[in-house]
């Protein structure tokens, strides 16, 4: 009877500091919240000095954030085992779902809306599909298909091409950490950047432009490379985004033949097999992975790709790609539901390949 009685007084008493616990818990985050909305409201109203500003944020960033996850991992700690257990994954998790939900989701959802929606005359009516419609219709929307498709199939191609092959022969070379640092160099350059370098290359005045001034010095003459060559100027803007992205191809391409396994190479090369046929039966089918996630990476950069023709033609001189006709429809000529229309195709455009591109990855990781 004396056991029963100081068990039950025991349990009795847990339970009192498992509740007083979760009590604790429930109005620390309720004030860690109350502080970091008033530091919200501090930072966007105040008229105090910079550097005071300048130190609250950063206490209210970093500080707010670790205070967060402590009070948020403290209640769920408070929790019988089994729901602890079940929540606490989703109080590291959270917040990325959280961001990705409002600067990702809820953008689209606002945008997809508005796609729906047209503006004539300074007046806003409803347009239903009419928007997806012209998008495929419009003779400068066909040709920003036409030109993006040509970047897809072009520059893809070159750009896995030429990372493969770089990749091969650096990995045999004496020089091979200093061929691929200049190889790589050109990532360090912004798309803004490197538009503008290239800009001057194909510059019409010998005495500026690199291109035309080899031209001229062999007695030919000097050309408008990327205005009045229609079409092939597409080409040398697809140059520059080969110039960038091929040293990206051949880091993650040669950090895959790395992996393979010298023994297998030694064994096919006794066994008699020349480098081509160990090239095409052993080596691509061991990076078969790499070689995709490159190439859909290189897709995806492709579809969306703005900032080299902005720079350089601006669009013109037929060299419309989507990501620059949804910046003028959408910022220039304030046409909001055409633009954002433009924008929810190619989204639906780049979704499918970064699906896919994930599942190979999840496939690798299981393998």
């Amino acid at each position: 009877m004396e056991t029963t009685t100081a068990y039950s007084a025991t349990g009795s008493g847990g339970s009192g500091i498992e509740t007083q616990r979760l009590l604790g818990g429930i109005v620390g985050l309720f004030l860690t919240l109350l502080a970091l909305y008033g530091g919200f409201i501090f930072l966007r109203d105040s008229n105090a000095p910079k550097l005071i500003i300048t130190v609250v944020a950063i206490v209210w960033g970093v500080g707010g954030v670790a205070a967060l996850f402590f009070e948020a991992n403290y209640l769920v700690e408070s929790l019988p085992i089994k729901w602890t257990t079940r929540i606490q994954p989703y109080i590291f998790i959270g917040p990325a779902i959280l961001l990705l939900a409002w600067y990702l989701a809820v953008p689209t959802v606002r945008t997809f809306w508005l796609s729906l929606f047209t503006t004539e005359g300074g007046v806003t009516r409803f347009a239903g599909l009419e928007n997806y419609q012209a998008v495929f219709s419009q003779r400068i929307m066909v040709q920003a298909w036409t030109n993006n498709l040509l970047w897809l199939v072009v520059g893809t191609t070159c750009t896995v091409s030429l990372g493969l092959i770089i990749a091969i022969l650096a990995d045999r070379s004496r020089f091979e950490k200093t061929a691929k640092s200049l190889i790589f160099l050109p990532m360090a350059i912004s798309m803004v950047g490197a538009g503008v370098i290239w800009k001057f290359v194909f510059d019409t005045n010998p005495n500026i432009g690199l291109l035309n001034a080899v031209v001229t010095s062999a007695g030919g003459q000097a050309q408008d490379w990327i205005r009045a060559n229609q079409p092939i100027n597409n080409l040398f803007l697809i140059m520059v985004m080969v110039w960038l992205q091929t040293g990206f191809a051949m880091v993650l391409i040669s950090a895959a033949i790395k992996g393979i396994p010298e023994d297998l190479l030694e064994a096919a090369r006794v066994d008699g097999a020349n480098e081509v046929r160990i090239f095409f039966s052993i080596i691509i089918p061991s990076i078969s992975g790499t070689l995709v996630t490159v190439t859909t990476t290189t897709i995806i950069f492709t579809l969306k790709v703005f900032d080299i023709v902005m720079v350089m033609t601006g669009g013109q001189f037929g060299t419309e790609v989507i990501g620059v006709r949804f910046y003028k429809e959408m910022f220039t000529a304030g046409n909001e539901g055409y633009g954002s229309a433009i924008a929810i195709v190619l989204l639906m455009a780049v979704i499918p390949i970064m699906i896919y591109n994930l599942r190979e990855f999840n496939k690798r990781e299981v393998m």
